[in-house]
């Protein structure tokens, strides 16, 4: 089934072209840029929030960006039911505009952070993993300075409890360790959604992980099932 996705753009993002190609040239969907001033999303059957550096990460990362016109509707799109997927700044936009619960701090090496890791699938029932089985591992890159995932107590359980948290950092075998922990994130996360699972922000990028000459396809799947919603 081809779908109709929106790619949004803002000052400062570097992989909507990523996402664009992927979804349009690999994916086979049709695809429409959605520059960040505007406030018609009409006619998208889905939003992708691309990583970059919204607004040169001033403040915190995607704090200046939540303020951006496209949000408010964005909002509203999620409100309606219609899936929203947050890549690395897409993700820390998304935790900015309130569409997810916690909040990104620095990675606790201090450190920028671009290599592939290993991702678990823990939920695979939400439009973003439809395609995947739980406890499936997935190789995917992450490409970072502030990817450590932080919450308080009571938010982090009710993650657990209503089975939002989607994907963990893992080694090659599926294991959720320290060791396998790349940025610090509080209980390994990757990748969370809301209630409703129409919304899942992820620092790893999926579009960075959808061709064999990238090293792994398994970006795709993320996307495959995005498309099949």
């Amino acid at each position: 089934m081809r779908r109709t996705l929106g790619v949004v753009v803002f000052p400062g993002s570097n992989c909507d072209e990523d996402c664009r190609y992927v979804l349009e040239e690999v994916m086979g969907q049709k695809v429409r840029r959605v520059w960040h001033k505007e406030r018609d999303l009409s006619g998208l059957d889905g939003v992708v929030l691309p990583g970059g550096f919204s607004y040169g990460d001033y403040l915190r990362c995607g704090a200046i960006a939540r303020f951006s016109p496209v949000m408010k509707e964005i909002v509203r799109f999620a409100a309606k039911g219609k899936p929203v997927l947050g890549i690395c700044n897409g993700f820390q936009i998304l935790l900015e505009a309130g569409l997810l619960p916690g909040a990104m701090l620095r990675n606790t090496s201090l450190h920028f952070i671009c290599r592939h890791v290993h991702v678990k699938v823990e939920n695979s029932k939400t439009p973003f993993t439809e395609v995947l089985r739980k406890g499936e591992v997935l190789t995917l890159p992450i490409a970072h300075n502030e990817g450590n995932y932080f919450a308080d107590r009571q938010t982090l359980g009710a993650l657990r409890e209503d089975g939002q948290i989607v994907f963990r950092y893992c080694d090659r075998k599926g294991d959720v360790s320290h060791q396998a922990n790349p940025n610090g994130s509080l209980e390994n996360i990757a990748g969370i959604c809301n209630r409703q699972r129409n919304v899942l922000g992820m620092m790893p990028h999926p579009e960075r992980a959808s061709e064999v000459v990238l090293g792994s396809t398994d970006g795709q799947k993320i996307f495959e099932s995005l498309i099949s919603v």
